[in-house]
């Protein structure tokens, strides 16, 4: 029995998706070697590189024009919303997931309680630390219990979809169950899984995601959703001319004048990176979430067969290290990168099934250790 995947072809087996986003990506990517790292840094499609520097001639020579660099970031925020479940007015646009994160600390009753993961990535933690003057407690569990340990206490949940030091995934179905039963509201990190797992933001109260990483853009383009609810909650800390309800007529005076919806939580745009954003966000789009995910874990569990491993859940695999692991990945032409002393692979659209053979034939002693 076949079924239909999202890039429009008919295919028997997760294998024909593979070969499907190969092909796709041979036309995209330029690579040397074999880059594994897009959990720190994504590799931009050739369509955002010309892009890119289309628009950097045009400044160059004085021709940039600030509101059709707009564009680029209006349909980016489109793309996005549709990739997450989101309708575009529930999405602010800024640069850092730490802005986005202090918004929802700031707004915290004094004395709250927020629950974490224990070993959680700091932008997502730092901001509810630095609200302890007022009495806002952090609670770290592990990350297998987190579901369970909401409580009628817990007044937020702050939490990645997918850890970035080792590319475990929470358990989302069950965090949202839990939210619901005890009326915690969830701010989830997506910074490692929109792009190859699929996400509906719809279902928690705040989704903050950078997209340097698995969406492939420059470093500068992140995504804030709000649920539309809960938008008077948040003071809009942040707001300058960009947070405007007509953002060209905003840009001096009182009285206050902001944007209906999250777009009252945008931030004032490094407009180039999302001039690269854009197309690229068009690209996995093409793709489509499922075959994105298909082809990413495709690729991930190849490499932990090739190693020996037991298939897992994540496009993210993390191995024990060697003193001579910097050796290994210099000899073989593998980017990867070292996090909590382990080393971390991440496997995406820009990536074949000749990587992950090459990188499990490399690697295999890593694995023993």
């Amino acid at each position: 029995m076949t079924q239909k995947t999202e890039i429009g072809i008919e295919t028997a087996e997760a294998s024909s998706v593979t070969t499907a986003v190969a092909a796709v990506a041979r036309l995209e990517f330029d690579a040397e070697g074999v880059y594994l790292n897009t959990a720190s840094s994504g590799l931009p499609p050739r369509r955002s590189q010309e892009a890119l520097q289309k628009v950097i001639t045009q400044w160059r020579v004085g021709r940039a024009k600030a509101p059709e660099l707009d564009m680029a970031l209006n349909a980016a925020r489109s793309s996005y919303a549709g990739l997450v479940g989101m309708e575009p007015s529930a999405v602010a646009v800024g640069g850092q997931v730490s802005v986005f994160a202090g918004l929802v600390a700031a707004s915290l009753p004094d004395g709250s309680e927020v629950l974490t993961v224990a070993g959680e990535f700091t932008s997502v933690v730092f901001p509810f630390l630095a609200q302890a003057g007022r009495g806002v407690k952090v609670r770290e569990v592990p990350l297998e219990r987190l579901a369970e340990s909401v409580s009628a206490d817990t007044r937020l949940v702050a939490v990645s979809a997918v850890q970035s030091a080792d590319g475990r995934l929470a358990d989302l179905d069950a965090l949202a169950r839990a939210a619901d039963a005890s009326g915690a509201r969830v701010l989830l990190d997506t910074t490692q899984a929109v792009g190859w797992l699929p996400v509906d933001a719809s279902r928690f109260a705040y989704t903050v995601c950078a997209g340097y990483k698995w969406l492939l853009a420059p470093r500068g383009t992140c995504f804030f959703t709000v649920q539309p609810e809960l938008t008077g909650d948040l003071i809009p800390h942040n707001a300058g001319w960009y947070a405007g309800a007509q953002r060209w007529d905003s840009l001096y005076g009182s009285p206050l004048r902001l944007a209906s919806g999250a777009w009252r939580f945008d931030v004032s745009p490094a407009w180039h990176s999302w001039v690269a954003q854009a197309p690229a966000l068009d690209l996995l789009n093409e793709i489509g979430p499922t075959a994105l995910h298909t082809h990413a874990l495709g690729l991930a569990n190849r490499f932990r067969a090739g190693v020996d491993l037991s298939p897992g859940d994540s496009a993210i695999v993390s191995l024990p290290t060697g003193p001579d692991v910097g050796a290994i990945l210099e000899r073989a032409g593998i980017v990867a990168s070292i996090r909590s002393g382990r080393l971390r692979l991440a496997f995406h659209i820009n990536n074949t099934t000749d990587d992950a053979d090459r990188a499990a034939e490399a690697l295999s002693s890593q694995v023993s250790l």
